[in-house]
C-alpha cells in the first residue's frame, strides 16, 4: 500500500476492528502520561510521590518520557491501521508489565503505588484487548 494510502488509512481508520481500538486507546493514554514526564520532570515526580529529582535524574525522566511517548505513537498508529499483528504482539507485552512492577517494587527500586498504577493500567488494558481480541475471534469462526 502506498504511503499516501496509509497516511489516509491513519486519518479515517476505515475498518478499524475493535482490538485494534483497545490498542489505540491505551497508545493515547501512555502517549498523553509522558508529556508531564518530558516537558515538566520535576512536576511530574511530584505527582508520582518520587524523591526530589537531581538534574542528571530529571534528564533520564525525560528520557524515559520521550520513549514512553515514542511508544504510545506506536501504539496509536498501529491500532488506527488495525495491524493484527502488533494488536497481538501487545498482548504478549503487556501482562508482563506487572510481574515487572512487582520484582522493582520488591526490589526497591520504585515506590510501591507507582508499582501498583503501572500494573493496573497494563493490566486492565491487557484484559481489555484480550476479552475484545477473543470476541472479535468468535465472531470470526462463526458458531460451533
Amino acid at each position: 500500500m502506498s504511503s499516501t494510502g496509509n497516511f489516509h488509512r491513519l486519518l479515517h481508520a476505515p475498518n478499524q476492528s475493535r482490538a485494534a481500538r483497545t490498542v489505540e486507546l491505551f497508545g493515547w493514554l501512555i502517549l498523553l502520561e509522558s508529556q508531564p514526564m518530558l516537558l515538566a520532570p520535576h512536576a511530574a515526580a511530584s505527582w508520582l510521590h518520587l524523591p526530589l529529582l537531581s538534574i542528571q535524574a530529571a534528564i533520564y525522566f525525560r528520557i524515559m518520557g520521550l520513549l514512553i511517548g515514542g511508544l504510545g505513537m506506536l501504539y496509536v498508529v498501529s491500532g488506527r491501521l488495525s495491524a493484527d499483528g502488533f494488536v497481538f504482539a501487545s498482548l504478549l507485552d503487556r501482562p508482563l508489565v506487572p510481574f515487572i512492577m512487582l520484582v522493582l517494587w520488591r526490589l526497591e527500586i520504585i515506590p510501591g503505588p507507582l508499582a501498583l498504577a503501572f500494573a493496573l493500567q497494563d493490566g486492565a488494558s491487557f484484559l481489555w484487548t484480550l476479552f475484545t481480541w477473543r470476541a472479535e475471534r468468535a465472531l470470526a469462526v462463526g458458531p460451533a
